[in-house]
């Protein structure tokens, strides 16, 4: 249903009129919308001065990996293909909690071609994870865009990877849209290894119903620059999130995440942490935001950013926040940037190691505590193989 096998991505199909209608009232807000600078609130660490929007090829992606499953039970095909066979489907969901409200949004609601939906219908669970990669070449534009919907009491697990060739830049333009019905439990992994030239915007957000769970793991270990959104509401009482990113660089890249947690209803919770290693000259920015609605009492909220540095030319900024209208709740953050622990380095090398394998050990050891907060099973060990490649190559540039 969901693994296995390479497909080319859907060609265009018949859209319904509500979608074409969508489309040009995005690509009119287009033209009056300019790319942020660094003078507004959220982009003051990025700088998109070198960005051209329209010195890119508008292409398909290649989508491996994807199984469409069309029957009585789950759905998963190609976006495209749904908005022709399953427009009732869409209509009331596309763009509902992502709506075109910036450049990059409404250039992807203009835009887009390739996607994918997942349906779960109520009180059924998707046997086999869905998991694909989607890339493309240097030059390409890549507008992609998610619709996962879960019905109450669904269970569903999507992982997704972004890619592109190396050796040349590429844009990477997606909107992720995920609904978790009431008493559902979505599993969702996103991993992001663009090349090292190459732009990626990402607006990503969930809203997760009554009783109902969200597992999210973030992946960042390519592009050269961009800003990856992602937004989780808990929309039901008694929903719980967990988010857990790790981001990695080298070179001159620079990362940056803007993560927020929303509390809608009473008794919920969320629990976010990101990781962060960087060597070289890389840079990186993580801006969080726990927010508090009125009336969102016993909410019980952390997040945490820790991020090492393997080179004095490295930096990071890691920028809590909260915002509470309700007073019957717990909300904690914390923050932290270093250099790797000299006294740790010492304390190995006196027990026989080399300085390359102390160091390795101090970062297996950092970035061990995010791998053991994922659910045993696919989903950790993926994540311990995908952090371990990663730090592989970041060693061999320190």
């Amino acid at each position: 249903m969901a693994s296995g096998g390479g497909a080319a991505a859907t060609p265009q199909l018949q859209e319904p009129d509500w979608l074409r209608e969508a489309r040009d009232r995005a690509k009119k807000r287009a033209l009056e919308l300019e790319l942020p600078t660094q003078k507004q609130k959220g982009w003051e660490f990025t700088d998109l001065s070198g960005l051209e929007l329209d010195g890119y090829n508008e292409a398909v992606a290649t989508v491996e990996g994807l199984v469409p499953a069309d029957g009585d039970g789950p759905l998963v095909m190609p976006l495209a293909e749904a908005a022709a066979t399953h427009p009732d489907l869409l209509r009331e969901r596309l763009g509902a909690i992502v709506p075109a409200s910036d450049a990059f949004t409404t250039r992807n609601e203009a835009r887009w071609r390739d996607g994918l939906l997942v349906h779960v219908p109520r009180g059924t669970r998707l046997e086999q994870p869905v998991k694909l990669t989607v890339a493309g070449a240097a030059g390409e534009e890549i507008e992609w865009r998610v619709l996962v919907v879960l019905e109450e009491g669904a269970e569903a697990e999507v992982w997704e990877r972004y890619a592109s060739d190396a050796g040349g830049a590429a844009l990477f333009n997606g909107v992720v849209e995920l609904i978790v019905g009431d008493g559902a439990n979505l599993r969702y992994v996103c991993e992001q290894e663009l090349s090292e030239e190459s732009w990626i915007f990402a607006a990503q957000r969930a809203e997760v119903g009554r009783d109902a769970t969200l597992e999210w793991v973030a992946l960042g270990f390519g592009s050269a620059r961009g800003k990856v959104r992602m937004e989780t509401k808990l929309a039901g009482r008694g929903s719980s999130a967990k988010v857990t990113g790790a981001y990695a660089g080298s070179g001159r890249q620079h990362l940056d995440y803007d993560t927020t947690q929303e509390h809608a209803a009473q008794d919920t919770v969320s629990d976010l942490a990101f990781r962060g290693v960087l060597a070289e000259r890389a840079t990186a920015v993580w801006r969080g935001m726990i927010r508090v609605d009125p009336g969102a009492q016993r909410t019980d909220a952390f997040q945490e950013s820790r991020n090492l540095l393997l080179s004095t030319d490295a930096h990071a900024d890691a920028i809590p926040g909260l915002e509470i209208e309700a007073d019957d709740v717990r909300c904690t953050h914390a923050a932290a940037v270093a250099q790797v622990d000299a006294e740790q380095l010492y304390y190995l090398r006196a027990h026989g190691l080399s300085e390359p394998e102390a160091k390795r050990l101090v970062i297996e050891g950092f970035l061990q505590e995010l791998v053991e907060r994922a659910q045993e099973g696919p989903i950790r060990e993926s994540l311990r193989d995908a952090l371990g490649a990663r730090l592989e190559r970041l060693l061999a540039s320190a």
